[in-house]
Formats: structure tokens, C-alpha cells, sequence
């Protein structure tokens, strides 16, 4: 019997230039219509982290400048521009693979909003990598330049780091809600969604950039999935990663993964919140799992034979 999935896709996956991502799509679309063809219905997720970035320095510093008078875009908007982009090349390809396999079913983006507090602590603490990798010496030039905070990430380099404000609500899941119970193919939540903290009736644009796997798990509580897919650069999670007893996880309770990011097992920025996302989503509602592995294991995932798998223990 199919089951309720929502899928997290990471923004890394999609390529860093427009023609990386046409090709990524491709590649995405055929993992993900593999689950569709056994009568799964899905919503998709995805990161923005190279994009954003891309479409910010693009915007708010080559245009700039050329041209001094050009408005600053808030960040806000270029998510909601990295929404769109990144919603129109993916849902053309499943469109395209769809069709292909003789399956019509109807695919479209939803442009979201993401409610967060604008009290939340992470905006006096940003975390969250967007844009390029850059050598340490770069980035220390483009903080003592335009007074951005930077970090390094994973070993990969540095970056430019935001706010990263957990999610709160989302504001179109009516409209998430209605297009997945109606079997279409939903792309939600692009980038986390766009950050908007609510002022009466009005919705205001946040400077920040919200963790796609946090925005998927409240997408993935709010319309009653069975299993959240958190696809990541390897197969599976582990313990004492890359040292001589590392160890790859299979099946794990909640209560075990809450203790292993306790011990500082997973890298903050990286494998931590999708573990704490696992975490939230199998506890949220009895049945419900999650599931952590490569965009290329996911079918299998699904049925048991690969990636971690995280549920309440009993």
C-alpha cells in the first residue's frame, strides 16, 4: 500500500549554476518517480543554500555595482526567487519522466511562506551556510568588507552564514493540503520557505534563511505523512564518523539518536539537523518514521533494505 511521503532534497544536490541544475533535475526526478510509480504520493522539499546565495550577491552586489541606485532585494525575496526557479526546472522534469512512464500525473510548486518568531534567539546567532565556498582569506576579506558573518562548513570551505529561525507554521498548507490529497505531485517549502514573521493580517519578509529539513518536517506533521525522506551525501548516518570505529546506523529509536546528537555525533549545519528533524517527525504521531539516506537509495529506504531509519522505540 503506498504511503505518505514528504521528501527533503538538499539544495547541494541541485547544482551551483543554472546548467547544473538542469542536469541535476534530471537525475532527481527519476529517484523520485521511482516512488511514485509504486503508489506513493510525494512532496518535495528542497535547500536553497547555493542558490540564494547566488541570486543575492548576483542582485545586491554585481548589479550594484554597475548600477549604485539599484534597491537592495531583502533576502526574503531572493528565497522567494530561488522558490521559483528551482520549483520550475524540478517540476518540468517530473513532469517529463512522468509522462514518460505513462503516468499522468500533475505536478506544480506552491510559493510558500514560513511563519517564524521574530524573538527567536537564532537571529542574534546565524548559523545557517548560504552561497558559495570561499578560501578562509576570501571570506574574512568579505566580512571586514561588507560586515557578513562567515563560517566554515563541513571541511568544504568557507561560507557566508544568516539567521536560521525554526519554522512555526505554514502559511499556504491549505493549499499543500488540498493539491496532495488530490494525487498531484507537490513541490512546498523550496529553501525552507520564505520567512515572514506575522504582523496583524500582514506577513513581513525576514532576513533569514530557514533549515529545509526543519520546514519539511512541520510540511510533512501538517499534512499527515507517513514517512519524511531527508536525503543526504551518504548513504546511511554514523557514529564516530571517519575515525577507526566508526560506525554506519541502521534502524534507531528516537531515544538513541537524541543521545548520539547529545554526544556530539553529527556536525552542527550538517547531519545534526537532519537528525533533529528525524527526531521531531517520528515522535510527532504514532507510525510515523523517518528516513535518512542518498537520493539514489530512497526506493529502497522506503522498503527497509538501506539508509538509517529513525522511529520511537518501545
Amino acid at each position: 500500500m503506498g504511503k505518505r511521503i514528504v521528501i527533503a532534497l538538499g539544495g547541494n544536490a541541485l547544482g551551483n549554476t543554472l546548467t547544473e541544475q538542469m542536469a541535476a533535475v534530471k537525475h532527481t526526478a527519476k529517484a523520485i518517480v521511482d516512488l511514485i510509480a509504486e503508489g506513493h504520493e510525494v512532496i518535495i522539499s528542497h535547500g536553497n543554500g547555493p542558490q540564494v546565495g547566488m541570486i543575492h550577491h548576483a542582485v545586491n552586489e554585481l548589479t550594484r555595482a554597475v548600477e549604485q541606485d539599484f534597491p537592495i532585494i531583502p533576502l526574503s525575496v531572493c528565497v522567494a526567487m530561488s522558490q521559483s526557479y528551482i520549483g520550475y526546472d524540478l517540476q518540468n522534469a517530473l513532469r517529463e519522466e512522468l509522462l514518460d512512464r505513462g503516468i499522468p500525473k500533475p505536478c506544480a510548486t506552491v510559493i510558500t511562506q514560513v511563519v517564524v518568531d521574530p524573538e527567536d534567539p537564532a537571529f542574534q546567532n546565524p548559523s545557517k551556510p548560504i552561497g558559495r565556498f570561499m578560501s578562509k582569506e576570501e571570506a574574512e576579506a568579505l566580512r571586514d568588507e561588507k560586515g557578513y558573518e562567515i563560517m566554515e562548513d563541513a571541511g568544504r570551505g568557507w561560507r557566508r552564514v544568516v539567521a536560521s529561525p525554526k519554522p512555526r507554521d505554514i502559511v499556504e498548507i491549505d493549499t499543500v493540503r488540498a493539491l496532495f490529497n488530490a494525487g498531484q505531485v507537490v513541490i512546498a517549502g523550496g529553501g525552507g520557505g520564505i520567512p515572514v514573521v506575522r504582523q496583524g493580517n500582514h506577513l513581513k519578509g525576514a532576513s533569514a534563511v530557514i533549515d529545509k529539513d526543519f520546514a519539511s518536517c512541520l510540511i510533512a506533521q501538517q499534512v499527515d505523512a507517513d514517512v519524511l525522506i531527508i536525503l543526504t551525501a551518504v548513504e546511511k548516518c554514523a557514529i564516530n564518523f571517519g575515525k577507526p570505529d566508526q560506525k554506519w546506523l541502521d534502524n534507531i529509536t528516537t531515544d538513541e539518536a537524541r543521545q548520539y546528537c547529545k554526544e556530539g555525533q553529527f556536525a552542527p549545519g550538517s547531519m545534526l539537523p537532519k537528525v533533529e528533524a528525524a527526531i521531531k517527525f517520528a515522535e510527532s504521531a504514532p507510525g510515523r518514521k523517518a528516513l535518512i539516506t542518498l537520493l539514489e537509495k530512497a526506493r529502497d529506504g522506503i522498503d527497509g533494505k538501506t539508509g538509517t531509519v529513525i522511529t520511537v522505540g518501545h
